[in-house]
């Protein structure tokens, strides 16, 4: 798959989260500078890749190239909203060869068991935004055993990724932004 690069993207509270209890992405999570940048790189890539749950709560307004896992596919289906995919039926190879036989940039924005998934196949790279001062009470952590780990950091470092040097995305809001890759 040496023709596809798989990149991460999450922003995580100061306790790992990416979602409260409801699985939404609170507000006090949300920030300008953060959501610009990730937009861009949405715009980048040949394919972005989410949840069932992130495709119906997040409406494709911009047209991207979508991929959809769910076990609710039989395998790879193309459908007038994307492309489905159903891990368990198809692999990851196959689903990429069909939604983007050109190759080029994956994003993976998540949802928990999206980045759960592509931990276990392997993220080239992963764009950590991380907002300081926000914790969410019974949140949803990006990763299953992000809080087993330790923290996110040490999970990506756990599965072969290193730390880029950090960023200050928006200084004011305490965001900083770390990108890990192999």
């Amino acid at each position: 798959m040496s023709r596809y690069q798989i990149h991460g993207h999450a922003i995580i509270s100061d306790n790992d989260c990416i979602a409260g209890e409801d699985g939404l992405t609170p507000e006090s999570l949300r920030n300008e500078a953060d959501w610009a940048r990730f937009q861009a790189e949405l715009d980048r890539a040949a394919l972005v890749v989410v949840g069932r749950i992130g495709h119906e709560v997040n409406e494709n307004t911009r047209g991207r190239p979508r991929m959809i896992v769910s076990s609710r596919a039989n395998g790879i289906e193309k459908r007038d909203d994307g492309w489905w995919w159903n891990p368990g039926r198809a692999s990851l190879g196959e689903a990429l060869r069909l939604a983007a036989p050109q190759g080029g940039l994956i994003a993976v924005p998540g949802g928990r068991r999206v980045n759960d998934l592509f931990l276990s196949l392997g993220f080239d790279a992963f764009h950590l935004a991380r907002k300081k001062g926000v914790t969410i009470p019974n949140g949803t952590p990006a990763f299953t055993r992000a809080w087993a780990a330790g923290s996110v950091e040490r999970l990506l470092a756990g599965h072969g990724l290193h730390a880029g040097a950090p960023i200050d995305l928006d200084p004011a809001a305490g965001v900083t932004l770390t990108i890990w890759a192999r």
